[in-house]
């Protein structure tokens, strides 16, 4: 797929043993010349953990992107009407950002930059990374499966004896998932054995 002059949204919320992971992705993004806004949760924004310092994370994403982060929901709110994103990725999505976008809450600034990619009917995709896929936060999964325009990296168990109801998608797939959202189709298989890659 041709990257170029396509806008992509790139969310991320506070799994912050994922972050790492991501990183390289979004650098895929911007290396086939696609622009890539990045869009931060309030935790990622404000949390420093053992797994690095926010300000460091928000450094590198304005190094790779070469763009300002959204951070605060009225910079997410024109998203909406400027219709500036082609397609937008929550990677990754949390368990409790995946709660509040099935049930139509947005107090933050990826959900209000969710809100507003639904509101424009253009694909959203959610690369989810929780350790209650399989416990409460399944009916959510359930409730954003047959939603319009939301599609999933694919996804699995990420330690299936340790933690039987965690689910982390495939990150490295994210941007053929978002290539077949922007043609309207779920990446299939979207559920793998994803411990065994």
């Amino acid at each position: 797929m041709n990257w170029q002059g396509k806008t992509v949204g790139y969310a991320l919320t506070g799994s912050h043993c994922t972050l790492e992971e991501v990183m390289p992705q979004i650098k895929r993004f911007v290396d086939a010349g696609a622009r890539v806004i990045p869009i931060v949760s309030n935790t990622v924004m404000t949390t420093d953990t053992r797994f690095g310092k926010s300000a460091d994370w928000q450094q590198m994403l304005k190094d790779i992107t070469g763009n300002e982060i959204i951070s605060s929901i009225v910079d997410a709110e024109p998203l909406g009407p400027s219709k500036l994103l082609d397609v937008m990725v929550i990677a990754p999505c949390t368990g409790n950002t995946t709660s509040k976008l099935a049930n139509a809450l947005t107090e933050s600034p990826v959900l209000m930059a969710a809100k507003a990619q639904m509101r424009n009917l253009r694909p959203l995709v959610l690369a989810i990374s929780t350790n209650d896929g399989l416990g409460l936060n399944a009916m959510n999964i359930a409730k954003l499966l047959i939603t319009k325009n939301i599609y999933f990296v694919p996804y699995g168990q990420d330690a299936p004896g340790a933690k039987p109801n965690s689910l982390v998608a495939r990150m490295d797939l994210i941007m053929e998932a978002c290539e077949a959202a922007l043609e309207g189709k779920q990446l299939q298989p979207m559920i793998i054995e994803r411990f065994q890659y």
